[in-house]
């Protein structure tokens, strides 16, 4: 047999091995794929090279067939169409998932803590809080996130790059899905419902919080005190407050905070902007947790209750205040008398006893009080309401 034939044998010897391998394993994320091609651009997630440009928008893909669904969304061809509800998709791969919707199922289990999924992607994602992987680095300043999502939200902190805008305020996002949750605000949407309690929720990630309620699941721990959370957001707001790192500065008045959500709230302390309007009364206010709270002054609402008396409250805190009234509670301290009382308001109102302040002054004799309640006593004086004695 001549050289150049043991050659070729020997070349396709190679290649039939590489045929007969079973699969193809990331060497990062260890995914599996059945041919190599498809593990080559796989690779390309990893090192966040983009090669495949829409020639439309201009838009990158690592993989020609995101490419190619993506295309779809210029064309708005939508070909694979639900047969429950009517609703059409742009690919199979989204009708599959959205049956899920309807069906209820969730073929995915976790098998470290028996959570079941509708998305073997979203089971994928769910293990990395076992495991604790970040597989998805930022090239800028190296922080990693177990999500690809996330380093893309992360990176327009980099470039302030903010591509959605909303069409009735003009507030702007850097993500489709922000502003798609923000424009629930104005519109009072809340297509997420509890098939617990019924209550409804604008986006899935608050049902799913609100469902921990009901369970008493708390999946997310802290690796240095062993304490659990039900929300994935309070696990690094206690982290900082253990760490007592403050990281975001206001650039108004200098004051710090551990998370940016609390920063930008602490900034409408200035601006005055009150984005959250009551679609009843008109009211606005700067956060929507006291939209909420104030809805329930409308809807006479009062979701918590009292499991020793049955009385119901509109707020939380006016809950915890009461349940204090059975147990004798004082957990606030005079530091220079010692008296104790059983919320902090009425601490304050004690402690102007020892400083002498009175901050409620009347606008007519320019008289001083301590208490707001004082005052309002005072003033039917004046009005002829009450005889001065």
């Amino acid at each position: 047999m001549e050289k150049s034939e043991k050659v070729e044998e020997l070349i396709l010897h190679e290649d039939i091995k590489e045929m007969r391998k079973s699969s193809y394993d990331c060497d990062v994320c260890k995914r599996s794929f059945s041919q190599k091609s498809d593990l080559t651009e796989h690779k390309l997630i990893h090192r966040q090279e983009k090669l495949y440009h829409c020639d439309i928008c201009g838009k990158s893909f690592s993989q020609s067939s995101n490419l190619s669904k993506h295309k779809r969304v210029h064309r708005r061809e939508k070909s694979h169409h639900c047969v429950i509800c009517g609703k059409s998709f742009s690919h199979s791969s989204a009708l599959s998932k959205h049956i899920y919707t309807h069906t209820g199922e969730k073929p995915y289990s976790c098998d470290i803590c028996g959570k079941s999924f509708s998305q073997s992607s979203n089971l994928s994602t769910h293990i990395r809080i076992h495991t604790g992987e970040k597989p998805y680095h930022c090239g800028i300043c190296g922080k990693s996130f177990s999500q690809y999502s996330n380093l893309t939200v992360h990176r327009h902190s980099h470039t302030g790059e903010e591509p959605y805008q909303c069409d009735i305020c003009g507030k702007s996002f850097s993500q489709n899905s922000q502003l798609t949750k923000h424009k629930r605000i104005h519109s009072g949407e809340k297509p997420f419902h509890c098939d617990i309690c019924g209550k409804s929720f604008t986006d899935c990630s608050s049902l799913n919080s609100h469902k921990r309620v009901h369970t008493g699941e708390k999946s997310y721990h802290c690796g240095s005190c062993g304490k659990s959370f039900s929300d994935s957001s309070a696990l690094p707001r206690h982290k900082c407050i253990n760490a007592g790192d403050k990281p975001c500065q206001c650039d108004i008045c200098g004051k710090s905070f551990s998370r940016n959500g609390d920063l930008t709230k602490h900034k409408r302390s200035h601006t005055g902007e009150k984005p959250y309007h009551c679609d009843i009364c008109g009211n606005s206010f700067s956060e929507s947790s006291t939209l909420h709270r104030h809805k329930r002054i409308h809807t006479g609402e009062k979701p918590y209750y009292c499991d020793i008396c049955d009385k119901s409250f509109s707020r939380n805190g006016d809950l915890t205040k009461h349940k204090r009234s059975h147990t004798g509670e004082k957990p606030y301290h005079c530091d220079i008398c010692g008296n104790s009382f059983s919320d902090s308001s009425g601490l304050n109102k004690h402690k102007r006893i020892h400083t002498g302040e009175k901050p409620y002054q009347c606008d007519i004799c320019g008289k001083s009080f301590s208490r707001n309640s004082h005052l309002t006593g005072h003033k039917l004086i004046h009005t002829g309401e009450k005889k001065k004695g």
